[in-house]
């Protein structure tokens, strides 16, 4: 999942940016309004966090201008301010939480996952592929009842597959969905990701190829038999 801090104070940004990194979402982030609207224009997030006072564009206005456009992107408002009407003006301008500085990341990371969970109401809370299950809440990824121990990008990369069926995934959509915009690496890194995430798959007791390669188009999950 890949979520876009907008927040111009860097003390804060950066806390929360290597918080939900370490809860393996992909971040990026934004310190001005103006560039915030760059980035939206050109890669796609599963949810954006946006600070109200915001420099060049702020983030009512932003927010405004996202729904007009018919952005649908789960937003989470962050604002010093803590009155009624700062709320519903934020809410009116088309945000979907409201979250008053100073928070608590833990906080903060239970209305992500609720934002998330009601951007897809039909995602259930453990992700299952056949003997195959991912744990959101606890990070844990079993194949039958074998522990799997993934790297942080492993995970992601298993995560992205899970909640995209038997969708078909080209090395650049890959590296778009879960590399920020200022770290993305050569297609060649998805090939070795790709190959560690097989290895360990195989080794707890799952096909070889449960990510499957479809020749000339990407990767996808690949049924196992009944």
């Amino acid at each position: 999942m890949k979520i876009l801090v907008v927040e111009d104070d860097e003390r804060i940004s950066d806390a929360v940016t290597e918080y939900l990194a370490d809860q393996h979402y992909a971040v990026e982030a934004a310190y001005d309004g103006e560039a915030a609207w760059d980035l939206l224009d050109v890669f796609t997030y599963d949810l954006i966090l946006l600070d109200v006072m915001l420099p060049k564009i702020d983030g009512i206005t932003l927010c405004q201008k996202l729904r007009s456009k018919g952005h649908d992107t789960p937003i989470l408002m962050l604002t010093a301010k803590d009155t009624l009407n700062n709320k519903i003006e934020g809410l009116d301008a088309g945000a979907d939480d409201y979250l008053v500085k100073p928070f608590e990341l833990e906080e903060l990371s239970a209305r992500i996952r609720a934002l998330l969970r009601r951007g897809n109401s039909t995602l259930p809370p453990v992700l299952t592929w056949g003997e195959l299950k991912l744990d959101p809440s606890t990070c844990e990824v079993f194949y039958q009842d074998n522990l799997l121990s993934l790297s942080p990008k492993e995970y992601k990369l298993l995560e992205f597959f899970l909640r995209n069926g038997r969708r078909v995934f080209s090395r650049a959509q890959i590296l778009e969905h879960l590399w920020s915009f200022e770290q993305v690496p050569e297609e060649a890194t998805v090939k070795a990701h790709i190959r560690g995430l097989r290895q360990k798959l195989e080794s707890a007791g799952a096909p070889h190829d449960l990510i499957e390669t479809v020749y000339g188009l990407g990767y996808r999950l690949k049924e196992e038999p009944q």
